[in-house]
């Protein structure tokens, strides 16, 4: 079943706000053979609603919709969908009674706004997703052989429906035919040298398997897709290949799964016992944040200190000021001592520490914007490395971010004599 996403909303067309509805929903509807055709961003107008589900209905059998179902008089949706399909709008009494009982819970010495009345409002011909967590319901509409998800754009409530109203009836619908992807996740490689690496073995894949080559900063995440009605021969064929894939890259594999590179060290370190600290300068705490955001961070990670003033370096990291004094902030000397220094603080197994020049001032002759230098002690030794990066500041930073943790992986795996 093909699936098109469309989200409705001007504050998406300005850049006000992300669509990260569109890539959860795409997620959730992976495990399920669902395959998203198209994901099309529209502005909360009739005309342009309309049009969005015209030819969207030509592409898919299944089209899911959120946004534009608030109460305000922006809000055109329900409206428009009404007209669209050739029905009505009717106050449904239960999701009335819920609007009230949550103006009455939360604000009860205030009468219900007649605005919130249209969140009652629902198509006369659709099967209402009653929404236990906000105001506005969903609503399920079956037309032409087509099949209708319209969602409140809150992301939260969007949630809820899907999990609790939408996804449990389209496992139901299931054809037989299934998808099996396959993941690799790889650092340190280019995805130019890593594609030379594994032609041959790319080249020999039949047809029913496809690669993607998935690239961010840093790393190259692999996905092997496959599909066909056999779901076990699927798996078997499709790992085979994986696993050849693995060991043709092992040197540069963080992990089978489709997860991200610091959620594979959280699980890793956690396995082991490690503990991690963070002293960043030029990062600005971006490393300890992007540990951090992943549950169980707190196995693993000690303390995070941003270091921004040569102080802090050298009152509470132990940064030497003749080395300060001699060779800079921005030095191999010094963010050494800033990685060696967080490590001891901490008492933890490794200690990263990087200090730079983001820009886009700041920069000399000598050390121009970009140029990061990195360290990282480990349990044996420490390591460090000049980077010259020469780009916008976030793009510097996030750099920085990315090799940081590579480094680490690296140490890690050199002293571990790790293999995956």
């Amino acid at each position: 079943m093909g699936a098109e996403i469309i989200t409705i909303g001007d504050e998406i067309l300005l850049g006000q706000i992300v669509d990260t509805n569109s890539a959860w929903i795409a997620e959730q509807l992976t495990p399920l053979d669902i395959q998203v055709v198209q994901i099309t961003s529209i502005p909360d107008e009739a005309q342009a609603i309309i049009t969005a589900l015209d030819q969207a209905a030509k592409r898919s059998k299944l089209v899911i919709v959120t946004g534009g179902l608030g109460p305000t008089k922006d809000d055109v949706t329900k409206k428009t969908i009404a007209q669209y399909f050739d029905t009505e709008l009717h106050l449904d009494p239960e999701v009335l009674a819920h609007v009230k009982a949550l103006f009455a819970r939360h604000a009860p010495q205030r009468e219900v706004p007649l605005s919130n009345y249209a969140q009652a409002e629902v198509l006369a011909r659709c099967e209402v997703l009653f929404n236990d967590v906000g105001t506005a319901p969903g609503m399920w509409v079956e037309d032409q052989g087509v099949r209708y998800i319209f969602l409140p754009g809150v992301p939260f409530e969007m949630k809820f429906l899907m999990e609790h109203r939408v996804l449990p009836r389209l496992a139901q619908l299931r054809n037989g035919e299934h998808t099996y992807h396959a993941y690799l996740l790889t650092v340190g490689l280019g995805e130019s040298y890593l594609a030379e690496k594994i032609a041959d073995i790319e080249n020999a894949l039949p047809a029913t398997i496809k690669l993607a080559y998935l690239p961010k900063i840093g790393l190259i995440r692999l996905r092997l897709s496959a599909k066909g009605t056999d779901a076990e021969r699927l798996k078997e064929e499709t790992d085979s290949y994986t696993r050849q894939i693995a060991d043709r890259l092992r040197p540069y594999i963080v992990s089978h799964q489709d997860i991200s590179f610091e959620q594979a060290i959280v699980e890793e370190f956690t396995r082991q016992g490690l503990k991690i600290a963070t002293a960043e300068s030029c990062t600005g705490g971006a490393i300890a944040a992007c540990i951090t955001q992943i549950a169980g961070a707190s196995q693993v990670f000690d303390c995070g200190i941003v270091a921004y003033h040569n102080k802090i370096k050298s009152e509470v990291l132990g940064v030497n000021e003749s080395t300060l004094t001699e060779f800079g902030a921005v030095s191999e000397q010094t963010v050494r001592q800033m990685a060696e220094g967080v490590k001891q603080l901490s008492g933890g197994d490794y200690g990263i520490a990087t200090s730079g020049i983001a820009g886009p001032s700041g920069g000399s002759a000598e050390k121009p914007v970009g140029t990061v230098w990195i360290a990282v002690a480990g349990k044996g030794e420490t390591i460090a490395k000049k980077f010259q990066f020469a780009n916008s500041r976030a793009i510097n930073i996030e750099r920085s971010r990315m090799q940081a943790l590579i480094m680490l992986w690296m140490l890690y795996k050199k002293e571990f004599n790790f293999v995956i």
